[in-house]
């Protein structure tokens, strides 16, 4: 059921900043925010940040004090680096990297009491603006995600970082951006409760267009240029959309089933390899397909995010029609999740319902294809399970 209210909330962080070279100035911004910074990041991300950022931090006269973060969110990892966080008497924590540093320097703000800064690496999600954490088990699979009472009080995007990261996450990025529009509208038009916690503003919806807009124009030109890691007027566009309008698009506008059946697809193991904004794609397809959209918008859909380089199909996820088993399991899912978005849907919402749409979701990639002379999908083949020590 869908819960019901009538107040209207917008969230947004305190500040937002983006630009070439913008992290070699994360020591004046988090200045204002806190004396006692604790960052929290992977070892790639500091061999690649830390030079400007001990410069920045020296001047601002600011300790530089790191710790190294082990991959996945889970509630364990965020109750170790919340210890030591108090430990250290941090007074603000930053979330340096991608998508999962950013989510658990949020919850370990939350838990320490700290204030929070997020510093996206890539463009892979619209994660760092928002006041949500995304939790994972151990083998990479969504079990729940908490919802924080306000927002980062910055967020610092370098765009010479992020074009010089590996496209795939940039691509990735349009296709969690993509689902803001989509899952806006239907949240609005059903009356759903947003992750702010009320409906949807009409500056909400705004953005979450805008970003799609955005995204039609600037992202096929903008992929090229950051195959050359080059940063261009389209690369800066995306980047804006990608987590800005994306960000307070999903959280104040709403979010409906291509995220929840996104939150089905990672429990599926075939499937963890591939990143979040791939995994939403599929979401997004069944999600049209659940509203009864015209085949004409389903059909564009497919073929302009199968030209980003997204997949539009089972077989690109590692899964066919065949994988009865599997598929169940994505639409169980996303249809008993404890937060009901995917209920926005129109009618009855069922599990049975939800599988025949993503069995769809094969057809209509086939049809799109076709008729737009794109190849046939390739099957997808996740990357073999590391050895453990």
């Amino acid at each position: 059921m869908i819960p019901m209210t009538t107040t209207r909330v917008f969230a947004s962080p305190g500040r937002y900043v983006q630009g070439p070279g913008v992290v070699g100035q994360l020591g004046s911004h988090v200045r204002g925010i806190g004396v006692k910074p604790l960052i929290i990041t992977d070892d790639v991300v500091w061999d690649l940040t830390s030079v400007q950022i001990r410069a920045s931090f020296e001047e601002a006269g600011l300790p530089v004090r790191h710790e190294i973060f082990g991959g996945r969110v889970t509630a364990e990892e965020i109750a170790r680096l919340s210890a030591i966080a108090r430990e250290r008497g941090a007074d603000v924590v930053i979330g340096l990297g991608g998508g999962s540093a950013v989510d658990i320097a949020k919850a370990v703000g939350d838990e320490a009491g700290t204030r929070w800064v997020c510093v996206p690496t890539t463009a892979s999600t619209d994660a760092p603006t928002s006041g949500v954490t995304v939790l994972y088990s151990d083998s990479g699979a969504m079990v729940g995600a908490r919802f924080f009472s306000r927002s980062p009080d910055l967020v610092l995007v370098d765009s010479q970082l992020i074009a010089g990261a590996p496209v795939s996450f940039f691509i990735a990025g349009v296709g969690d951006a993509l689902a803001t529009w989509l899952e806006a509208r239907l949240s609005s038009e059903s009356g759903a409760v947003t992750p702010a916690g009320g409906l949807a503003t009409q500056a909400a919806l705004a953005l979450a267009e805008l970003s799609w807009e955005v995204l039609h124009k600037h992202a096929l030109p903008a992929i090229e240029a950051v195959r050359r890691h080059e940063v261009t007027d389209d690369v800066e566009a995306v980047i804006e959309a990608n987590t800005l309008l994306s960000g307070l698009g999903f959280e104040s506008g709403g979010l409906a089933a291509a995220h929840a059946i996104h939150d089905g697809v990672t429990t599926i193991p075939q499937t963890h390899g591939l990143q979040h904004g791939q995994k939403v794609n599929i979401g997004s397809i069944a999600q049209l397909i659940l509203e009864g959209r015209p085949p004409t918008e389903i059909d564009d859909f497919i073929v302009f995010t199968a030209t980003v380089g997204l997949p539009t199909s089972l077989t690109e996820i590692g899964l066919s029609v065949d994988h009865v088993e599997a598929v169940r399991q994505i639409a169980t899912v996303a249809v008993n999740a404890p937060a009901p978005f995917i209920h926005a849907l129109p009618g009855e919402v069922t599990v049975e319902r939800v599988y025949d749409a993503l069995l769809a979701v094969e057809v209509a990639s086939a049809r799109a294809r076709a008729s737009a002379n794109l190849p046939d999908a390739v099957a997808y083949v996740a990357p073999p399970t590391p050895r453990q020590p």
